[in-house]
C-alpha cells in the first residue's frame, strides 16, 4: 500500500519553503534561519583603521572605500551612520551555481558551522544553497535596514535564481507594506543564440522604503521627451497629448458624451471601451481657452489637448516606471566596456561582473536627493561611487559615498583604481574631483573577556557607547574634546576615559568624584555617566539624578 506523505512532513523536508496561512502573511523559512535571525545583533563591533597611502584626493570629502567582510564592516560603521543613509544599493551574488562566493560568519548553529569556509553554490546541484545565501543575506539586510533613515529606501539588484525568495526575505525584515517596485532591467540587448532554452535578457531592482515618509523622484526630462514639443500657437510651445482615458463608459458614464468636431459639425464618441478625459465642464472651458488641438491643418477628426512647456513645473520630471530598457539604463556591454576603458586590463571580468554607471544613476536620481548619503556593501567594481561623483558632476550636488568591498585584491586594484581614476581622469576623460577613505577592519573594541582593547581611543569608545546607549550615530559635533557625548531624549550621556579632563583630578579623570562631577559640562536633566569607577555614594547619585556605568561592564559589548 502506498504511504502517503504528510504535508508538513513534505514541508519540513523542503530545503526553502513558504508557510501559507489563511490568517497570516507567507513566511520564508530555511534550514538555519534561527541561528541567524539575531546574529546581528552578536557581530562584534571592531575599529576602521584608515590607510593615508590608499586614500585618493580630499580626505575631508566624506567618502568611504572600507575593505573587509561586509557583516562586520557594516557593525563597524552603524555607531556613526545609522539613520543617516537614504539610499542604499546593493548586487550581492546571485547564487547561480556557477559563483564561488565564502559563507564564513561566525553564527553559533550546528548547521552552520557544518557550511562555515566552505565555497557555497559552486556545484549547481548543491540542493542547499539557497539556504546558505539567505542565511548570508539575512544578516546583512537586517543591519542595511538600520542605516536608512525614515524617508530612505535600499534597492537590490537580482535576478530569477533568488528573486523571489529575497523578496518574501525583504517582506519579512522591511515589511510588505514597505514594498515599492520590482523594476525590471533590460540587461541584453542582444539574444545569445547559442541559449539552450529562453535566454535571459532582464535582472530585477527589488525596491523597498524604510516607510512611508520616502517620496519617489521624477527621472530627469530627456531631450526625446522635449522634442515632442513641436508646435505653437499664440500661448506658446506645446505638444498634443490623448483626449481619452482608458475607462470604459459603463463604469464613467458621466465622461461618455458627444464632442462637436468644428470642422464638420459631426458630434463624436470616444471609442466605446474609452471615454473622455475631461468632464463636460472641462471640455467647455477648453474651448473657451482654445486647448483643443484638431491637427497640424486644424482638420483632424479626433480632438487633443494641448500641453505648453511653459506650463511644466520647475524641474518637473518623468514619472518612474518599472520597466527600464537598456538605452534607459545602460546594459552589461556597457558596464564592461567603462571598466575596461579605466582599468585597461579584461582580466578583471574573471572574478567581477559590473554593473553600468547608467543603472546606478538612475537609482541615484529615483532614491536620492542633492546631499545625500549613499551606502553600497557589496562594491564589486565601484559603479556606484563612479555614479555619485559623475552625478553630483553633472547637477552640482554634494552626495557621498560608503563602500564596502570584501576581496583584498578586487578593492585595492578595482575598486580603489576605478574611483581613483575617477576622481582623478584617465586617457581623455577629464576627473570629475573630489575623494575618498581607504579603510580597513581593525580589532574589535572589546576583547574576549569583554574589557576594552589596549588602544581604544576616546573617539572610538564614544562611538560605540553612544550608539549601544540610544540607538542613534554620535552627534556629529562631538570634538572629543569634552566627556559630554549629546543629549538624547533629555537625557546627557557623559564617557570618562583616556583621561579626557586631563591630570587635574582623581584617576586622569576616569573615576566620577566630587571634583570630576563639578567639572562635567552642566545638564538640566537626567544623566548617564560612563566611567572606570564612583566615589558618589548611592543616595547622591540619586539625588544628582545620574545613572552611572561603570566601564567595561556596564557598556554593551554588542
Amino acid at each position: 500500500m502506498r504511504k502517503r506523505l504528510k504535508w508538513g512532513t513534505f514541508l519540513e523536508n523542503c530545503p526553502v519553503w513558504s508557510r501559507f496561512s489563511f490568517f497570516d502573511m507567507p513566511t520564508l523559512d530555511w534550514i538555519g534561519k534561527k541561528a541567524v535571525v539575531n546574529h546581528h545583533r552578536e557581530v562584534p563591533y571592531h575599529l576602521l583603521k584608515c590607510d593615508k597611502e590608499l586614500s585618493v584626493g580630499d580626505p575631508g570629502s566624506g567618502n568611504l572605500l572600507v575593505q573587509g567582510d561586509n557583516l562586520l564592516a557594516l557593525k563597524a560603521l552603524l555607531p556613526y551612520y545609522a539613520g543617516r543613509v537614504k539610499c542604499i544599493y546593493i548586487d550581492p551574488p546571485y547564487n547561480t551555481g556557477n559563483e564561488n562566493w565564502v559563507y564564513n560568519d561566525a553564527a553559533n548553529s550546528p548547521e552552520i558551522r557544518k557550511w562555515l569556509g566552505k565555497v557555497v553554490g559552486a556545484e549547481a546541484e548543491d540542493l542547499s544553497r539557497h539556504d546558505k545565501w539567505l542565511c548570508m543575506m539575512y544578516p546583512r539586510l537586517m543591519i542595511l535596514r538600520e542605516f536608512l533613515s525614515e524617508d530612505g529606501a535600499i534597492i537590490v539588484s537580482i535576478d530569477d535564481n533568488e528573486n523571489a525568495t529575497l523578496h518574501l526575505m525583504m517582506d519579512e525584515i522591511f515589511g510588505a507594506k514597505n514594498f515599492v517596485a520590482n523594476v525590471i532591467w533590460q540587461k541584453k540587448y542582444a539574444v545569445a543564440n547559442d541559449h539552450k532554452t529562453i535566454a535571459p535578457m532582464h535582472d530585477y531592482l527589488l525596491v523597498y522604503r524604510r516607510s512611508e515618509k520616502w517620496k519617489r523622484r521624477l527621472f530627469p526630462r530627456t531631450e526625446e521627451k522635449d522634442r515632442l514639443y513641436k508646435h505653437k500657437d499664440a500661448q506658446g510651445i506645446f505638444r498634443p497629448d490623448n483626449y481619452t482615458c482608458n475607462k470604459t463608459a459603463d463604469e464613467r458614464p458621466n465622461l461618455f458624451y458627444p464632442i462637436t468636431n468644428p470642422n464638420t459639425g459631426e458630434e463624436i464618441y470616444p471609442k466605446r471601451t474609452r471615454v473622455w478625459a475631461y468632464s463636460k465642464e472641462e471640455h467647455a472651458r477648453h474651448i473657451r481657452d482654445n486647448m483643443i488641438y484638431w491637427g497640424k491643418d486644424g482638420k483632424g477628426k479626433v480632438p487633443s489637448i494641448k500641453r505648453y512647456k511653459h506650463l511644466l513645473r520647475h524641474g518637473e520630471g518623468i514619472v518612474p516606471q518599472t520597466l527600464w530598457m537598456h538605452d534607459f539604463a545602460g546594459h552589461t556591454d556597457t558596464a564592461k566596456k567603462e571598466i575596461r576603458d579605466i582599468l585597461d586590463d579584461s582580466r578583471v571580468f574573471d572574478f567581477i561582473t559590473p554593473k553600468p554607471t547608467l543603472l546606478i544613476s538612475r537609482v541615484l536620481q529615483l532614491a536620492s536627493d542633492s546631499t545625500s548619503l549613499i551606502l553600497d556593501s557589496f562594491a564589486g567594481s565601484g559603479s556606484t561611487a563612479h555614479a555619485v561623483l559623475a552625478q553630483n558632476k553633472a547637477d552640482g550636488s554634494t552626495r557621498h559615498f560608503i563602500l564596502i568591498e570584501m576581496e583584498e585584491s578586487i578593492c585595492q586594484t578595482v575598486t580603489a583604481q576605478r574611483i581613483a581614476r575617477a576622481i582623478e581622469g584617465y586617457k581623455d576623460i577629464p576627473g570629475l574631483g573630489g575623494g575618498f577613505r581607504f579603510c580597513r577592519l581593525g580589532s574589535t573594541v572589546f576583547d574576549e573577556t569583554g574589557n576594552i582593547r589596549a588602544g581604544v581611543t576616546f573617539n572610538e569608545l564614544a562611538a560605540h557607547v553612544y550608539f549601544a546607549e540610544t540607538g542613534e550615530p554620535i552627534p556629529k559635533r562631538t570634538n572629543g574634546k569634552t566627556p559630554l557625548l549629546g543629549i538624547h531624549n533629555g537625557k546627557a550621556i557623559y564617557l570618562l576615559y583616556n583621561g579626557i579632563l586631563g591630570d587635574r583630578s582623581f584617576g586622569g579623570g576616569n573615576v566620577l568624584t566630587n571634583p570630576v562631577l563639578k567639572m562635567l559640562p552642566p545638564h538640566n536633566g537626567p544623566r548617564i555617566i560612563f566611567g572606570e569607577g564612583s566615589r558618589l555614594g548611592t543616595a547622591r547619585l540619586k539625588r544628582e539624578g545620574i545613572i552611572f556605568k561603570q566601564i567595561p561592564y556596564g557598556i554593551k559589548v554588542t
